[in-house]
């Protein structure tokens, strides 16, 4: 009856048992793991996030398959105040970084076509990629003296049917970002073999260090999709808000741009 595409393993695992187990025993427990900022003692302007809802504008419909030109040059002021330049028609609104996933996806990807993942990262790319029937072709980071991609492995990677290199900068579980040299070696590859890169930088704000730290959003040495949303940046989970910034050569960048925005509009 269902699709393969959906054929997962939904029983719930050992650790979540455990917890469930000591919370009916009346146990009382104490999560490391927590990473809802709602739930972890976060102080917020309740008045400014609550009168924000209350926008008389939001009672006019306006389609914009791209998402509200406000919204989006919001989200350009926001690069702007991070010393970049972005232009607000090369952003695309969606309801979360998943969705970005899925547009981009379907935009790069034919079914079994494949898609670069860095390993170790978190298991969401999985499922994105069975909706999107697209196959995921690890390539491994390595530690020395600091996270670093491993380019012999990722470019033995590189076959007919790889469309994209997905990137998560900063990492996550590892927290390391994409250094200069990096950057400057993947827009060699995707230039060579005509791929295209796929950055998240959810996390980008969030530097142990507090330095800053170089956004793909302004690339334009290759085709760049770079996610990122306001429930990350702004610690606010329930706020489903995110964006693709699309970058690159003008006319290829224009092009794809042009088709995430009928993806969004259909």
């Amino acid at each position: 009856m269902f699709s393969r595409r959906t054929d997962w393993k939904l029983a719930p695992n050992r650790l979540t048992i455990a917890i469930e187990d000591a919370r009916a025993a009346g146990r009382s427990l104490i999560d490391l793991t927590i990473s809802n900022p709602t739930r972890a003692g976060t102080t917020y302007d309740a008045n400014a996030i609550l009168n924000s809802l209350r926008n008389e504008r939001s009672l006019d419909y306006d389609p914009q398959p791209k998402g509200l030109q406000m919204a989006r040059e919001a989200v350009a002021d926001y690069y702007r105040t991070r010393g970049k330049e972005v232009d607000s028609e090369s952003l695309v609104l969606t309801s979360g970084t998943s969705e970005g996933y899925s547009y981009v996806f379907r935009l790069l990807g034919n079914p079994s076509d494949e898609i670069l993942v860095p390993k170790p990262s978190y298991p969401l790319f999985e499922f994105l990629a069975d909706l999107q029937d697209v196959r995921l072709v690890p390539y491994p980071l390595l530690y020395d003296h600091g996270w670093q991609i491993d380019f012999h492995s990722l470019e033995r990677a590189i076959g007919p049917a790889t469309r994209a290199i997905v990137l998560v900068n900063p990492n996550n579980p590892t927290g390391s970002y994409v250094s200069a040299t990096e950057r400057e070696r993947l827009n060699e590859i995707c230039l060579e073999h005509g791929l295209a890169l796929i950055v998240d930088e959810v996390f980008l704000d969030y530097a142990l260090d507090n330095a800053p730290h170089r956004s793909f959003a302004t690339n334009t040495d290759a085709l760049t999709f770079t996610l990122s949303g306001m429930s990350k940046i702004s610690g606010l989970p329930q706020m489903k808000l995110a964006w693709i910034a699309v970058t690159g050569l003008s006319k290829e960048a224009r092009g794809a741009t042009q088709r995430v925005e009928m993806i969004a509009d259909t």
